[in-house]
């Protein structure tokens, strides 16, 4: 049994996806706009949500980037969204999974069971914590301190910053980033890989020119080393 918070604004759809979630032994907890979501993620911490995309007070997309700022909450996105070009923004915004409307409940209740089933075995995988020079990552409650004071992370920061502390003097490619840290097995762009690196360069207190944890290897990827 999960807490799954729904954002959707259609009645009708609410409904059906309320009652088979529920007769599946989930607890729902329905919302209409994308502003009482956010509310709900930072306060009550479901398990899942479920999002629509055409909400009637911020799009969806944007609320999910907004999500990923305070929560790593597994996401699934149902969208009417078809193209290839839509899906991988979706999935670089931080959703963990998709529908395309319209579906059916078995097909929502299996993959809220994958999502979910891969967000217990990644937790129970990860060790109780990293430490790299004066940077500690406590990835069970996704915390990073620095020089004992904590860094505000976005989750997608996180993740990589804890995919590379894991594999300390390893050169790791931006594919295998992508691979890894996205799920994606492309995305057509490295500029996202760059520009999450240079974010964790900043809260780190290290720029490219004068690396301390985050290293660039030219040509290949980037790999984390312990300064001291």
């Amino acid at each position: 049994m999960a807490m799954i918070l729904l954002v959707e604004d259609d009645r009708i759809i609410t409904a059906a996806l309320t009652r088979a979630l529920t007769d599946a032994g989930h607890v729902v907890r329905p919302v209409g706009q994308a502003a009482q979501a956010l509310k709900i993620v930072t306060q009550e911490r479901p398990d899942l949500v479920i999002l629509d995309l055409g909400l009637p007070d911020i799009d969806g997309t944007d609320a999910l980037r907004m999500m990923r700022t305070v929560s790593d909450v597994p996401v699934i996105v149902a969208t009417a969204r078809r193209s290839e070009a839509d899906i991988i923004a979706l999935l670089s915004a931080g959703a963990d999974d998709y529908v395309t409307k319209p579906f059916s409940g078995g097909h929502i209740l299996a993959r809220i069971s994958a999502v979910l089933r891969r967000a217990r075995t990644t937790i129970e995988q990860q060790p109780n914590a990293i430490t790299v020079g004066e940077l500690v990552i406590k990835p069970r409650q996704r915390r990073v301190e620095l020089r004992g004071e904590p860094l505000q992370l976005t989750r997608r920061e996180f993740d990589v910053l804890a995919y590379l502390a894991e594999r300390v003097g390893q050169v790791i490619s931006r594919r295998e980033l992508m691979n890894q840290v996205w799920q994606q097995a492309r995305i057509g762009e490295e500029q996202t890989i760059d520009v999450h690196i240079s974010w964790l360069r900043r809260k780190l207190g290290e720029t490219a020119a004068k690396p301390c944890y985050l290293h660039t290897v030219r040509g290949v990827g980037v790999m984390m080393v312990d300064p001291q």
